[in-house]
This record gives C-alpha cells, sequence and structure tokens, in this order.
C-alpha cells in the first residue's frame, strides 16, 4: 500500500534527486544526445515542487495529472512529452483514489509503459527509458503475482530498473537523437533510462 502523502513525498524528493543528478544525467546526455536532459528534467520537476503544494489534498490521480500537465509544458526535447505521458496514463488508472494497493501499482506500472510506447513508438532494446520501465513493470507484476509486499515488490522492480538501465550501455540507439550516432551511440549509458531508475529508487526509499 502506497498512501497519497506518500506519493507527494516522493515527488518532492524526485525534484531532490534530478537537482543532485542534473549535471550527471547531462554528461550522460552529452555523449549521445542534445545535453539537455539534466537541464530539461530539473526544470520540469522543480516546477512540480513549486506547484505540489497546490494539489496536496488532492487524490492520487489528480496529482499526477497536475504532475504530467507541469512536465509537459516546461520540459523540453523528447523526455517532457515522454514523461507527461507516463504520468498522465497512470494517473487515469489511479484517479479518486487516496492509496495504492499492489494491484492499483500493477495498473499504475502498466499504464505508464503503454503511454511510453504509445508515444516513443520505442521497443525493448532501443535503448531509451523504456528498456528501464518494462523490466521494472514486469518485475513488480511478477512480485505482487507471488504474494510479495508493497515494499518487497518495488525492491524487485527498482533491480529490474537498475539491470535494465545497464543493458543500454551496449545498445545501438533506434529512437532520438542518439539515433543519428548510429553505432558509436553504443558504450553509454542511455539517460532516459537513467533518469527513470532515480524516480523508481525513489520511490522505493519514500516506501521503506
Amino acid at each position: 500500500m502506497i498512501t497519497q502523502t506518500q506519493i507527494i513525498q516522493w515527488l518532492q524528493s524526485v525534484a531532490v534527486v534530478i537537482e543532485e543528478n542534473k549535471d550527471y544525467l547531462t554528461e550522460l546526455d552529452a555523449a549521445i544526445g542534445d545535453a539537455d536532459h539534466g537541464i530539461n528534467l530539473h526544470r520540469g520537476f522543480q516546477k512540480v515542487l513549486v506547484q505540489l503544494p497546490d494539489v496536496a489534498d488532492k487524490d492520487i490521480g489528480s496529482i499526477l495529472k497536475a504532475v504530467s500537465m507541469t512536465l509537459i509544458s516546461t520540459v523540453g526535447g523528447a523526455s517532457g512529452p515522454l514523461y507527461g505521458t507516463l504520468f498522465l496514463r497512470a494517473s487515469t488508472v489511479v484517479a479518486g483514489k487516496q492509496e495504492l494497493t499492489n494491484e492499483d501499482l500493477v495498473a499504475f506500472f502498466q499504464a505508464a509503459v503503454e503511454g511510453v510506447v504509445q508515444r516513443g513508438k520505442a521497443q525493448l532494446g532501443d535503448k531509451t527509458m523504456l528498456d528501464a520501465l518494462l523490466p521494472a513493470s514486469e518485475a513488480f507484476k511478477q512480485a505482487v503475482a507471488s504474494g510479495d509486499a508493497t515494499v518487497a515488490a518495488l525492491e524487485k522492480a527498482v533491480a529490474a530498473a537498475e539491470t535494465g538501465m545497464q543493458n543500454t550501455i551496449p545498445l545501438v540507439a533506434k529512437k532520438g537523437r542518439a539515433s543519428y550516432l548510429g553505432e558509436r551511440s553504443a558504450g553509454h549509458l542511455d539517460p532516459g533510462a537513467t533518469s527513470l531508475y532515480l524516480i523508481l529508487n525513489t520511490l522505493l526509499r519514500k516506501c521503506h
């Protein structure tokens, strides 16, 4: 079970974690992209931080929808629409809820994956955030099916996201600016998969 308060705390902490990793994410993006991933996400989540007090008394779906709209309007590049769509799709399956059961979280993950796939037209192995998100979603679903409690299931999801992130290093990018580099995109961590891992790991820390 994850409460509405924990969701607020998670999003506040994400803003801090992205700020701490802003330069690192931008360095990753400089190797294979526009060198703006960390800068853009930092701008977006700082805006989210400012707006969270306005939605602190709302249900989880409304909170996530507000995050989505903020990211879409403030984050440039591909990551704004992708993260915006991720939060928007997730918000629709948890609308009206003050707390999330494991089943709600399975739906949350699946909706997030579907949103990113539809918006980015990416597949597993294309060297995108999906390479961290999809394994996390599958791991969480399997853990819940096996009877794991929320934190244990999230631990498996985050571990899968981290493995997926690391697995992007040898991949050749098929989407986004990185795809223009062809074979030269291999040998680098994907910045989107890295930021996705950081965001999920922050959720796990808030649930402990």
